[in-house]
């Protein structure tokens, strides 16, 4: 509980956005609650990835510039911050069992 109180009040790094990147890339299915969290906010604000499975959204992340990439993560990552007071979904679901923290 602790842990997940934590995660809620820290701001999301840029390397935890990669990071989640990374993971929707390379087709990894174990999400921690915050890259869950960071993976809806990216559907919210990113037209093409809303219908799109992990897979389909690492398929599309792949696929981008260096550049679009860059303007992607900071983007999101002002988004996140923007509405810091509304959580996504998987901030109201219960905390994955992980140890790995970001």
């Amino acid at each position: 509980m602790g842990r997940a109180l934590k995660e809620k009040e820290q701001p999301v790094t840029e390397i935890a956005i990669v990071n989640t990147f990374t993971k929707l890339i390379f087709g990894d299915e174990a999400y921690t609650l915050r890259e869950q969290s960071i993976i809806d906010a990216f559907q919210t604000m990113d037209v093409s990835a809303i219908s799109g499975s992990h897979t389909e959204m690492g398929e599309y992340l792949r696929n981008l510039g260096v550049r679009e990439m860059i303007q992607l993560v900071s983007g999101l990552q002002q988004h996140l911050s923007r509405y810091s007071n509304v959580l996504p979904r998987a901030m109201h679901e219960k905390e994955a069992a992980s140890p790995r923290a970001d």
